[in-house]
């Protein structure tokens, strides 16, 4: 009779030791970010949090959930995983702040096939920071070791974010009118969209690998690829407390371009008009609209062609915006096209 030998959850892949190690680093990044509204500690089965409500009238709850995609794939070839957590959290940050709202806390959730302690720790670390920067607390989240799920050395990212806003000054598009200018903000890059077909430009038609520093590139591969998603929060955030009102519509520029993402804060019966000449996009777009053989609306319908984020305003409040930018530090400002009548198109004449 063949005795088999006794299986554990360690034979089956999952390493609880590793697992309590991560939670270990983990505490004490996230304790970090801990605002006054945080009541609960990391570790507990939920979060708590009380929101301080002074100055909201009329209080409003604003939440998004994302991920970083295969954004991520690049940072496995690098090796490098302290950017894309703050990717995570800047592009959540920036989803709500389009209404509105400013950041309350942040959840996250890592999935693995083998967890590696250094590795969990370093993207959460990256989390951290960015919880940090943008005011908002991390309260929580799950590591999860799936062996089999995921290849080795390989894991998803995903996260959650809650906000608030005074539901008077919330900003839905609805004031929009033909004529409105539209202000852009610069990206650093592609942020954290358009890498499918990018990977598949640069590592598989080019053949090239992290280190490569191609002609037409302002660095190598792996750095320019993970430069990290901006959070337009600090830049935004104390515009919407000053303004009154003149902010009338704000889109941040993720997947599908200014092409599928500018008509999400139109109102019925409004289009608008780029001007493509109006701002030069950093080298990486033209990059890989060359080497993809990639025609304008193929690459506006990607990337974000080097705008991360739009404000819409009155024709009056133009010049005070563009200024008040570049007083915060922001020379690229520009204003990048208008809205006109029509049935939600975005138009590149």
């Amino acid at each position: 009779m063949t005795t088999r030998a006794a299986l554990d959850y360690r034979t089956a892949g999952v390493d609880i030791d590793a697992g309590a190690e991560a939670v270990r680093r983990i505490r004490s990044l996230a304790r970090g970010t801990f605002t006054p509204g945080v009541l609960s500690e990391i570790g507990s089965f939920g979060g708590l949090f009380r929101p301080d409500l002074t100055g909201l009238a009329d209080p409003v709850l604003v939440s998004s959930a994302d991920g970083v995609g295969t954004k991520l794939k690049v940072a496995f070839l690098a090796g490098r995983h302290d950017t894309v957590g703050r990717d995570l959290v800047n592009h959540c940050v920036n989803d709500i702040l389009v209404q509105g709202a400013r950041p309350l806390f942040f959840l996250d959730y890592l999935a693995t096939g083998r967890l590696a302690p250094d590795v969990a720790e370093a993207v959460v670390r990256g989390i951290a920071a960015a919880c940090t920067e943008n005011g908002c607390a991390l309260l929580g989240g799950e590591t999860a070791e799936m062996p089999g799920f995921y290849a080795d050395g390989e894991y998803d990212l995903a996260g959650f974010i809650v906000g608030i806003a005074d539901r008077a000054r919330l900003i839905d598009g609805r004031g929009v009118r033909p004529g409105d200018e539209l202000i852009g903000l610069p990206s650093n890059g592609l942020h954290t969209n358009g890498y499918s077909l990018a990977r598949r430009i640069v590592f598989d038609t080019l053949d090239l690998d992290v280190d490569s520093v191609p002609e037409g590139l302002d660095g190598p591969v792996g750095d320019v690829l993970l430069r990290t998603h901006r959070s337009y929060l600090p830049l935004v955030s104390p515009l919407l407390a000053e303004a009154g009102g003149i902010v009338k519509a704000m889109a941040h520029v993720t997947g599908g371009g200014l092409t599928d993402n500018l008509p999400r804060v139109l109102p019925p019966g409004a289009a608008v008009d780029i001007e493509r000449g109006a701002w030069s996009p950093p080298p990486v777009f033209a990059f890989l609209q060359r080497h993809g053989g990639l025609g304008d609306a193929e690459a506006f319908r990607t990337f974000n062609m080097g705008i991360g984020f739009v404000v819409v305003c009155a024709p009056g409040e133009r010049d005070g915006l563009l200024a008040w930018f570049r007083r915060r530090g922001e020379p690229g400002a520009v204003v990048i096209g208008r809205v006109t009548a029509g049935d939600g198109a975005v138009r590149y004449p």
